[in-house]
């Protein structure tokens, strides 16, 4: 019987494993750029911008024309295609640059394309790696709790089994009880977490299993304790050099100048230049002419367009100034937030974490000793259980304002 249950307890832990998969953030990183639908679906915005190129590219066809007789009244006879028809063929020439003007407002807008995808990458690849964060300290507390709880049940039931038998008063088993609450409380907020972040894993990297994250406790020492950003002024300089939403509308100036350039030149007439070959209803028969047309510069057809685009330009020019302020903003703000959660977490010191989980282990015994009363021990961990979950969020917060700063800059600094 011993061996069944251990087998059958073994296959659902290989099942349970089965859906899981450790991997490192760079494991993660390089699944995402694989393999996240959002980002290759953006990547046919850039090939849409260059089948743009191509139409700009394109001429108008040439026009045929032609004609035979219906009626001959002097023979009196229908479709005397014999001794009368004719054909033209024109085209249309433009004039005043507009095709150069249309190619070169097509390419500005593939270059558009191209600075919303570097952003769009940014951003998602920023997303990857704050979640893969959360994931990490959400699942270190999860451990943290489920090791007191597993404890705190243990002394529970054997508070329970005391107190029907008179030996232990209610109040003390109360007391106990409310941690407990307390703790799966915590449980139960931890694991909606994890299952929230887990979802968020699978659709960025495109992996149907669960993720384990994994960092090496060395590294992560050297990530929480790096200072690599140095002065905010210099991050503000490679914000405004390196962020790809910021030369975004840097380049939608450029591109709204070409646009209205482009709006102008159409105000210009196009000709329409063509050949004709008519057999007998002209001054001779079999003659050829040559077509020429263009239509009667009275006012310019196309005015309005170009006030709207010279306008285009002045918006722009103003929304660029509100984006370097606000990138600015951004940035030094969330420096300063990096820099609150580091200066608050180096206080603590790692010291403090050791000399805490030593006194845990220490109170656990003495109260099994009963060298200490209930009421310090429900304090105690009380206290132990606020403050493992305030520096695992520390801890996170670190990394987290750490990768809004490279979201910003645009230039991996951290990590």
């Amino acid at each position: 019987m011993n061996k069944i249950t251990t087998l059958v307890l073994s296959v659902s832990a290989f099942v349970c494993l089965s859906g899981q998969q450790q991997m490192s953030l760079q494991d993660c990183e390089l699944a995402f750029q694989k393999n996240n639908l959002q980002l290759l679906a953006a990547q046919y915005n850039i090939n849409m911008a260059d089948a743009d190129i191509i139409q700009a590219k394109i001429w108008e066809l040439p026009q045929i024309e032609g004609y035979v007789n219906a009626i001959n009244p002097q023979d009196k006879r229908v479709f005397d295609v014999g001794r009368a028809k004719g054909v033209e063929i024109t085209q249309l020439i433009y004039l005043g640059g507009k095709k150069k003007n249309e190619i070169q407002f097509a390419k500005s807008n593939k270059e558009l394309s191209q600075l919303q995808f570097s952003q769009l990458l940014v951003d998602l690849k920023t997303e990857l790696r704050q979640t893969y964060y959360n994931l990490i300290y959400e699942q270190k507390k999860q451990i943290s709790i489920q090791n007191q709880l597993k404890y705190m049940n243990d002394l529970l039931s054997a508070y329970k089994t005391q107190t029907d038998k008179g030996n232990i008063s209610l109040k003390d088993y109360v007391r106990l009880q409310s941690i407990v609450i307390q703790l799966n409380n915590d449980k139960i907020e931890i694991n909606n977490n994890i299952l929230t972040f887990q979802q968020k894993m699978k659709v960025l990297t495109g992996n149907p299993k669960s993720i384990l994250p994994n960092i090496p406790k060395i590294e992560e020492n050297e990530m929480l304790f790096s200072q690599p950003f140095g002065d905010v002024e210099i991050l503000k300089s490679k914000a405004l050099e390196n962020n790809a939403d910021y030369l975004y509308q840097v380049k939608l100036i450029d591109n709204s100048k070409l646009y209205a350039q482009w709006q102008k030149s159409l105000n210009i007439p196009d000709i329409n230049l063509g050949a004709e070959y008519d057999q007998a209803s002209g001054t001779f028969n079999n003659e050829v002419n040559l077509k020429i047309g263009i239509p009667i510069p009275l006012w310019k057809s196309n005015k309005g367009n170009v006030e709207k685009a010279k306008y285009a330009i002045q918006q722009n020019e103003k929304n660029l100034e509100y984006q370097k302020l606000n990138l600015e903003t951004q940035v030094e703000s969330a420096y300063q937030t990096w820099k609150n959660q580091y200066d608050q977490y180096y206080e603590l010191k790692p010291v403090d974490m050791e000399n805490l989980d030593t006194v845990y282990n220490g109170i656990l015994k003495n109260f099994r000793s009963g060298n200490i009363s209930l009421m310090d021990f429900t304090d105690f961990l009380e206290s132990y259980r606020q403050t493992v979950l305030q520096v695992y969020e520390m801890k996170k917060q670190i990394m987290i304002s750490a990768e809004e700063i490279n979201q910003l800059v645009q230039t991996k600094i951290f990590y």
